[in-house]
């Protein structure tokens, strides 16, 4: 996902990144949190391993290596990308030690100057996996692809399990923007489900499923049926998905949704309608969210979300939000003050979690801890 906040108004675009107004206004951190951890680069999902400590996909650097014609590239005014290994996973603990579990990932750049790295994180079977979106070769990184890959926390080595560029590639989606096309997606969320790795790619609009062996299954084609409305987040409850959308820019408030997902009667479609041979149909959707780009269920049981900027035109620092679906079906703000947040979870403690400038001038992202009072 990417920036188009220098294209005139009306221009499709799938954005996780605000230009300068983050570098000129840095804003103060919301009175209510605590700053759990500092120093990231592009903190992304997180999320808390059976060790206590916490998780997190940062994004990087970038790098200065281009592939040119090698492959095909992303349309400008926002490619070409240029690429390097500056992406990585870190380590919080309880005192707020940062240190690094794993880097060397594929980090890349685009003309813009907006970054994708590493994503997010997630285990499964008590190992840790994360999703790629700094890879390919439209990425500047033909030697490593988007994928899913499986790391050792012990030894900081990791290995790609799954190569989403290629499988991309090969299952494209039913509506593609042609101003923003990503040849190697922009892979975001990364979620357990029944043994599974659940992961979203919000440009072509597609989820795919990834075994701990590497197999790949494309879920669901949202794009065919809901248009180029950017699904960027992933949770579940009671065998329902839930998944939230950014929409395109400029920001048009409350225009955003989250659909309901459910596994798909093979044998009982709707009267005229064709399940396409995916493993999930769309449901419901609720509307009345902004940009959002994260979802999650509290210990309260009510579904979360992180709204990146919620107000109209394009990112405003200080204008992320967390909101939550009351029992009563409304929309509520839980958490304001965020700028340019892009990832939450709840740990152990009940606590909210939220990656905050993430996506900001290099070293400026934080983990923000928040309690919030249960619905």
């Amino acid at each position: 996902m990417k920036a188009l906040t220098h294209l005139p108004a009306g221009i499709l675009s799938t954005v996780l990144v605000v230009g300068g107004a983050v570098a000129a206004a840095a804003p103060q951190t919301p009175k209510n949190a605590t700053v759990y951890a500092k120093g990231l680069e592009g903190p992304r999902g997180l999320r808390f391993g059976g060790d206590g400590f916490l998780y997190v996909a940062e994004a990087g650097l970038g790098g200065k290596h281009g592939t040119g014609s090698a492959c095909r590239q992303v349309p400008q005014p926002v490619g070409p990308y240029t690429g390097g290994k500056t992406a990585r996973i870190s380590r919080v603990g309880p005192d707020g030690k940062v240190s690094t579990v794993a880097s060397g990932f594929p980090s890349a750049q685009d003309a813009l100057g907006d970054i994708l790295g590493v994503n997010d994180v997630a285990f499964l079977n008590g190992e840790l996996y994360a999703v790629l979106a700094g890879g390919g070769c439209s990425h500047g990184n033909g030697n490593i692809p988007n994928g899913v890959v499986q790391v050792d926390r012990k030894t900081g080595e990791w290995k790609l399990i799954a190569n989403l560029s290629a499988f991309l590639k090969q299952h494209q989606a039913k509506v593609e923007s042609p101003d923003d096309f990503e040849p190697d997606g922009t892979f975001y969320s990364l979620l357990t489900v029944d043994g599974l790795l659940y992961t979203v790619e919000p440009n072509h609009g597609q989820i795919f499923s990834v075994s701990p062996g590497g197999t790949i299954e494309q879920l669901i084609d949202i794009s065919a049926s809901e248009g180029h409305v950017v699904p960027t987040s992933i949770d579940t409850l009671n065998g329902r998905l839930y998944v939230g959308t950014l929409n395109t820019f400029p920001i048009d408030p409350k225009w955003a949704r989250v659909l309901t997902l459910t596994k798909t009667s093979y044998d009982d479609p709707a009267p005229g309608f064709d399940n396409d041979g995916f493993a999930y149909d769309i449901k419901n959707s609720k509307a009345g969210f902004t940009t959002v780009v994260a979802v999650d269920f509290g210990p309260d049981g009510l579904l979360y979300a992180l709204e990146l900027s919620s107000k109209p035109g394009f990112p405003t620092p200080g204008a992320g939000k967390v909101v939550r679906v009351a029992r009563d079906g409304t929309i509520e703000t839980v958490v304001a003050g965020l700028t340019v947040p892009t990832g939450m979870t709840f740990g152990p403690d009940n606590r909210l979690y939220i990656s905050n400038f993430g996506a900001a001038p290099p070293g400026a992202g934080q983990i923000l801890q928040f309690d919030v009072p249960p619905g």
